[in-house]
């Protein structure tokens, strides 16, 4: 959301109720392809909305040791909030996820994402957040991870999982991180009312839908 914290929470709780029902989370199944783990360590990039909300729920995932907000798709001269957020650059507001896949593998962060994260189907778009820097996206790390995630969305769209067609793209681009303000946001302020709203029942989704894979405490980026 723009600025949405410097405005008054009158305002704010206005501005959320225009997408209040956009991304009802939902169970669906997991990939029947997964991607062969890599190494200790792997990267997810994923932009599926406001970053506040994709970071704070991956940092809660049991295997993710870091989740950072930042911006993928465009230059790194224009990465930056203030550019992104114009709509005039070709980023998304994206989180760089990392995480052990012998733990969680890349398939389940991705089912993670499609089912609790955001609503796949909006185009440009996620709750009161309008604009292509909201789009939905996944930025793969390997020819892998790129095979998975197309072979998943047409799995999901074959079982008609979602009552549209997921118009999540598969991109390529430098991801870049947000200024400091913007990482570990849902943890700083899980009272603000975008949060609340927004964000909060998200985290609730992954708690119900993925009992195993919940963690209580998040793998904050001021601790890494």
């Amino acid at each position: 959301m723009r600025r949405a914290f410097l405005l008054p929470a009158v305002v704010i709780l206005g501005l959320v109720a225009f997408g209040a029902a956009a991304e009802e989370a939902r169970e669906i199944p997991p990939p029947r392809m997964e991607a062969p783990a890599q190494a200790a360590s792997e990267i997810a990039v994923l932009a599926g909305g406001c970053f506040w909300g994709v970071q704070g729920v991956y940092q809660h995932v049991a295997g993710v040791s870091n989740a950072v907000s930042g911006y993928a798709g465009g230059t790194e001269a224009s990465a930056t909030y203030d550019a992104v957020s114009s709509g005039m650059t070709d980023h998304a507001e994206a989180v760089k996820v990392v995480f052990d896949p012998r733990v969680i593998s890349y398939g389940r962060i991705l089912q993670i994402f499609f089912s609790t994260i955001h609503d796949p189907t909006q185009l440009d778009r996620q709750g009161p957040d309008v604009g292509r820097q909201y789009r939905s996206a996944i930025f793969p790390a390997s020819e892998a991870q790129a095979a998975t995630a197309k072979a998943y969305i047409a799995q999901l769209d074959q079982v008609k999982a979602f009552p549209k067609r997921i118009v999540t793209k598969i991109e390529s681009g430098a991801f870049y991180p947000a200024e400091a303000e913007h990482q570990d946001f849902m943890a700083r302020y899980p009272r603000h009312p975008y949060i609340a709203y927004h964000d909060l029942p998200k985290l609730a989704a992954l708690k119900r839908f993925f009992p195993d894979r919940y963690r209580a405490e998040p793998a904050l980026v001021a601790n890494n």
